[in-house]
C-alpha cells in the first residue's frame, strides 16, 4: 500500500511595497531634487563669464566621475546585477562612492532596481514611461513620471523582498545609514578645495554652487534619462521583455549606462556597450579592478548568448 506525498506548500511571495514614506523622508527627498536643481538654475546668471573658473570645472569633473562610477559599477552592476565579487575594501568604497551621487541610499536604490528589473515597462515598475498609455498626453505624462515623477511617490520598495542579500551584509548596513553624511560630504567637500586651492571665500562659494550643488542635479538628470529616454527613444539590436533602448548621446556622461537595451537583454553582464565602437567606461573600470586582483569572476558578456538574442 502506498499513500500520497503530500505537497510543500508553497511560500506567500512577500508584498511588493512596504510602506509608505514618512512626511518627514518626503520632504528629505524632494529636498534633495528641488534644491540641487534650483541651485543649477541660479548658479548660471551668478556665475556667468566670470565666476565660474577652470577650478570649479577640475573639481565637479572629479567628484562627478567617481561618485557617478560609484552608481554604474557599485550600486548598479555590482550590487545590484552582482556581475563580479568584490573584495571587502573595494565593496564599501563602491558603497560609499555611489552614496556621494546623492541618488538614495545602497539598499533602497538597489532595491527599487531590482523591482524595475523584475516588472520592467509592466505594471510594478516604479518608474516605466508606458505606465499611461500611448497618446501624445500619455507619453508626455509617462516622462515625467518616469524621469523625476517617481520619487514624489509614498510608496517604498519592499526590502525583504528586493535586497535581503544587502539587508543582511553588515558592512552595507552601516554605509545605508550614513546615507546622509555622505550626501553632505558630497557638496561641502568641493566647497572646501574650492576655498584651499584659491585661498577666497568666493572660490568656496563657487566650488559649492557648481561642484557641489549644480553637479549633483546635472548627475540626477543624467541618471533619470536612462529611467526615461532609455525607454522611449533609441534602437533595440537586442530581444528584451520590454522597450529599453541604445541612446548613444548619454553613453560617456552615464558612463555605458545608456546601452540599455543590450543591458536589458543580459541583466548581469559587467559590459553594457558591447558592440563595436560602444564605449563603456564603466566596464573598463571593473576590468582594471578585475586586473588589480580587487574584482573576480566577472561576468564578461557571453557572445553567443547575446547571438540568440540579436534581433534578425
Amino acid at each position: 500500500m502506498t499513500t500520497a506525498t503530500r505537497a510543500e506548500p508553497r511560500a506567500t511571495p512577500k508584498p511588493m511595497i512596504s510602506g509608505s514614506h514618512s512626511f518627514a523622508e518626503l520632504f528629505t527627498i524632494r529636498a534633495f531634487l528641488i534644491i540641487p536643481f534650483a541651485a543649477l538654475i541660479a548658479a548660471v546668471p551668478l556665475t556667468w563669464g566670470w565666476g565660474l573658473t577652470w577650478v570649479d570645472i577640475g573639481i565637479a569633473a572629479v567628484f562627478y566621475t567617481a561618485s557617478t562610477l560609484g552608481v554604474t559599477v557599485g550600486y548598479h552592476r555590482f550590487f545590484t546585477h552582482g556581475a563580479f565579487k568584490a573584495k571587502r575594501p573595494l565593496k564599501i568604497a563602491l558603497a560609499i562612492a555611489g552614496g556621494f551621487a546623492a541618488q538614495g541610499s545602497v539598499i533602497g536604490w538597489v532595491a527599487d532596481h531590482r523591482r524595475h528589473h523584475a516588472y520592467s515597462d509592466r505594471e510594478g515598475d516604479p518608474h516605466s514611461p508606458w505606465l499611461f498609455g500611448t497618446s501624445p498626453v500619455a507619453l508626455a505624462r509617462g516622462f515625467w513620471h518616469a524621469h523625476m515623477g517617481w520619487l514624489f511617490g509614498r510608496d517604498k520598495t519592499n526590502i525583504d523582498r528586493f535586497a535581503p542579500d544587502l539587508a543582511a551584509d553588515r558592512d552595507l548596513r552601516a554605509v545605508d545609514r550614513l546615507f546622509p553624511l555622505w550626501v553632505v560630504l558630497s557638496v561641502a567637500a568641493p566647497a572646501v578645495l574650492g576655498g584651499v586651492i584659491t585661498l577666497s571665500w568666493w572660490g568656496a562659494l563657487t566650488g559649492f554652487l557648481w561642484a557641489g550643488l549644480a553637479r549633483v542635479s546635472f548627475q540626477h538628470h543624467v541618471t533619470w534619462s536612462v529611467n526615461s529616454i532609455c525607454h522611449m527613444i533609441g534602437n533595440r539590436p537586442f530581444a528584451s521583455r520590454d522597450r529599453s533602448a541604445n541612446f548613444w548621446p548619454l553613453a560617456i556622461l552615464s558612463m555605458g549606462e545608456s546601452w540599455h537595451n543590450s543591458h536589458h537583454a543580459d541583466p548581469t553582464s559587467a559590459r553594457h556597450g558591447v558592440l563595436r565602437g560602444q564605449i563603456d567606461i564603466s566596464a573598463r573600470l571593473i576590468w582594471i579592478f578585475e586586473k588589480l586582483g580587487w574584482a573576480t569572476r566577472v561576468r564578461w558578456p557571453n557572445q553567443q548568448r547575446l547571438g540568440r538574442l540579436a534581433r534578425s
